[in-house]
């Protein structure tokens, strides 16, 4: 499979990022390597280093990446892991992270990974295929009460008793192996009404089961406040995320580090020491433009948001 992928704010994230020509800078979800090219057509003895978990992403940024290839460090690896990813390399803080969550559209039009509810594939939905869950795991031998929690926490799925309930009606003859298998399941489970709405009937339920299989929620959080302590002061962290249970992790973990003092108001002095990480340059996230939307209709739901290092 050919790994192309079309940017999202790619001219907000560099213009976010204000490069330095001698930076070190991060890309945590390589990807197709949109915006590291254009960080590195930036950088001139600067260095970038590109993160991601799944094998083809790097293997065709490397190919997208070769002219600048004395610039570049490919590390196969989850962006949450990003302190010990710099350790490794000899880095403690560097001057910008990039980070463009979610799933991509390769990956997506990819029906063999089995994230797409539109093709027929076995169960998989890892984006790192060397980890050993997957969908096929979730959806056969999770409980029926963690499938409706997982349906309804990270799908937003309002018929999740249902579904869940139809999953383990099925599961107890016989196996769930396919995507389309557990299409046709959900389908059985939800009201006419709901088949007739304008989004496709498994849409929530795939997105839930996805962000299990990979747990990026909680990379999500845990990548991102490791991100803010090893930028230098004056980095910037840029983080692009595609649906409202990122977003709001994002804001929080953001909102958290930018707070100072926590004492209570009727302290006369300070005694608990913190201080804010960060200054947050996004009010309100930086969303696509119309043109670009028209172009690229995944653009849609994309919001940027953006913090310097204090």
């Amino acid at each position: 499979m050919e790994f192309a992928h079309r940017s999202v704010l790619l001219n907000e994230c560099i213009d976010a990022l204000a490069i330095k020509p001698d930076g070190i800078y991060l890309d945590g979800t390589l990807g197709g390597a949109g915006h590291s090219l254009q960080i590195c057509r930036n950088l001139t003895t600067g260095r970038l280093i590109g993160v991601d978990r799944d094998l083809v992403a790097l293997e065709a940024a490397k190919k997208r990446l070769y002219r600048h290839a004395k610039k570049v460090t490919l590390v196969h690896d989850n962006f949450e892991n990003v302190g010990a990813i710099l350790t490794a390399l000899g880095l403690d803080r560097i001057d910008g992270m990039l980070f463009d969550l979610g799933v991509s559209s390769p990956q997506l039009d990819d029906a063999a990974r089995g994230f797409s509810y539109m093709a027929d594939a076995p169960l998989d939905m890892r984006m790192d295929r060397d980890q050993s869950l997957t969908a096929y795991e979730v959806v056969n031998n999770w409980p029926r009460e963690e499938l409706k929690s997982i349906l309804y926490e990270y799908g937003e799925e309002r018929y999740a008793p249902q579904i869940a309930a139809a999953i383990e009606r099925v599961r107890t003859d016989r196996p769930i192996e396919t995507t389309m298998e557990l299409v046709d399941i959900i389908r059985s489970a939800m009201p006419p009404a709901a088949l007739r709405e304008k989004q496709h009937p498994a849409k929530r339920s795939f997105q839930a089961i996805r962000i299990a299989v990979n747990d990026e929620l909680g990379a999500v959080k845990r990548g991102m406040e490791s991100a803010i302590d090893h930028l230098k002061p004056g980095g910037r962290i840029a983080v692009i995320t595609f649906h409202s249970l990122e977003d709001r992790i994002v804001k929080n973990v953001f909102q958290d580090a930018a707070r100072g003092c926590t004492c209570p108001p009727a302290f006369p002095v300070c005694v608990c020491g913190r201080k804010p990480k960060i200054k947050i340059l996004t009010r309100k996230p930086i969303i696509a433009t119309r043109e670009e939307v028209e172009e690229n209709p995944r653009s849609r739901s994309a919001k940027l948001r953006v913090a310097e290092r204090v």
